[in-house]
């Protein structure tokens, strides 16, 4: 994540059928050509998804060149089954963990107090004390990823707390953070400044995600817990909302355009929400004129 060069990666979450399934593992293919220096793969709350999410982490390190990285929340967990899960990654050779929080299932009963780790900071903590252990086959244990918000997260609009959230992970042993999607690159340029006064000077990945349909933009607002999306790009939007093929491709320009500028400003990385399709990811990727890499870096 130091390497000076920006690094280049892409999310998918798990597939919930076997068609779904075979339809990922296409994407992975597609994308894997272009040796991206990490995948994400995400991980649902309260159980849904998270089976499948092992699956998918240990699938893709087993058959591909590509070097995943699992997500791991807090939400209805014991500290047992966090170190059950943290275990099975490091006998699998997994080299990063993404800690979050995590989002409260849905359409069933929640009481947090019962998670055994109330926040990703506590989250963090146990993986850097599991590090030290010395059960990780890689000396250095697992690297550590979280989350940022350029414009706020959602459950505290205080963002002064906000940031005091972000630099209690930080120092709880946190080596990146990914942050959420966003569309106006003022957001992220001034969240990274906030960051840099509050003492917190470890990688800052952006992350980006193309829009490709109307129906979309209310699926990316949901899926962010609210985003903002900026008047150019609505304007741009609705005038060709009839036409599918036309969204997409502003959608794709739009992504690209702020691609550009974060790497004109010396962003750390750029992390690509693929919704586990390929095309908008790939043109976007093709029309940064990126070299590819050979192999994946150690």
């Amino acid at each position: 994540m130091r390497s000076g060069s920006p690094t280049f990666s892409f999310e998918f979450f798990p597939p919930k059928t076997p068609e779904a399934a075979e339809n990922l593992y296409q994407t992975i293919r597609e994308l894997e050509e272009y040796m991206p220096h990490f995948v994400s793969v995400t991980y649902g709350a309260g159980g849904s998804t998270r089976d499948l999410t092992h699956d998918l982490v240990e699938r893709i390190q087993n058959t591909t060149k590509l070097d995943p990285i699992p997500h791991l929340t807090c939400v209805c967990h014991t500290e047992a089954e966090i170190e059950a899960i943290v275990r099975r990654y490091a006998k699998s050779c997994i080299g990063n963990i993404l800690a979050l929080g995590g989002d409260p299932p849905r359409g069933c009963a929640y009481d947090k107090s019962k998670d055994a780790f109330q926040n990703a900071a506590d989250l963090v903590r146990f993986i850097k004390r599991f590090n030290e252990s010395g059960v990780h086959p890689d000396p250095r244990g697992f690297g550590i990823g979280v989350a940022g918000f350029p414009e706020g997260h959602p459950a505290t609009p205080n963002r002064l707390v906000e940031m005091e959230h972000l630099k209690a992970k930080v120092d709880a042993g946190a080596d990146y953070i990914v942050t959420q999607l966003f569309f106006d690159n003022r957001d992220f340029y001034d969240f990274r400044e906030r960051c840099e006064l509050a003492g917190i000077r470890i990688p800052i990945i952006a992350g980006i995600m193309p829009i490709t349909s109307m129906s979309g933009c209310k699926r990316i607002a949901e899926l962010a817990g609210g985003a903002r999306f900026p008047a150019k790009l609505l304007r741009a939007l609705q005038r060709c909302e009839d036409d599918p093929k036309m969204v997409t491709r502003v959608g794709v320009h739009f992504a690209l355009e702020q691609c550009h500028d974060l790497l004109d400003n010396h962003v750390a990385g750029i992390h690509f929400y693929t919704l586990n399709k390929s095309d908008a990811t790939r043109t976007i990727f093709d029309s940064l004129g990126i070299p590819r890499r050979q192999s994946v870096e150690a």
